[in-house]
């Protein structure tokens, strides 16, 4: 796992929790205690109402493919010898949209509205990234 040659990401106070989770196999999104709303990224405030009353919930990890792109351009060599991939925004079954990357099938059969479900990549000791796969 050292050889890792993708960018890492560097959790801010704000997504701290969300990257302890994916440690643990679990997705965490926020969801507001007034209007109900969930969220992601991780925010101070809720997108929907703006309060600062929220916590953290575990997510089931499902969703949908709402929208995606695929990439044939290398624009960062640690994606060398992975053309094309497909980065997707999955609406999961709370409401919160994420972006990830879609893995286990091929490019061309991707599809918006396809279900997926989370998997997590232990990308190093310290780093594991959410990604989707089809269910």
């Amino acid at each position: 796992m050292s050889d890792y040659a993708k960018p890492l990401p560097i959790p801010s106070p704000e997504s701290e929790p969300f990257w302890a989770g994916t440690k643990k196999h679990l997705l965490k999104i926020q969801k507001c205690n007034e209007c109900g709303e969930t969220w992601f990224p991780p925010a101070t405030l809720c997108p929907n109402c703006g309060s600062r009353n929220h916590r953290w919930i575990d997510a089931a990890g499902k969703g949908i493919i709402h929208s995606f792109v695929t990439y044939h351009r290398l624009y960062h060599k640690g994606w060398e010898g992975e053309l094309p991939y497909v980065v997707a925004i999955v609406e999961l079954v709370e409401g919160a949209r994420m972006l990830a990357n879609i893995v286990d099938i091929e490019a061309n059969d991707v599809a918006c509205d396809m279900s997926v479900q989370v998997k997590f990549d232990d990308v190093t000791d310290e780093v594991t990234i959410p990604k989707f796969q089809p269910t």
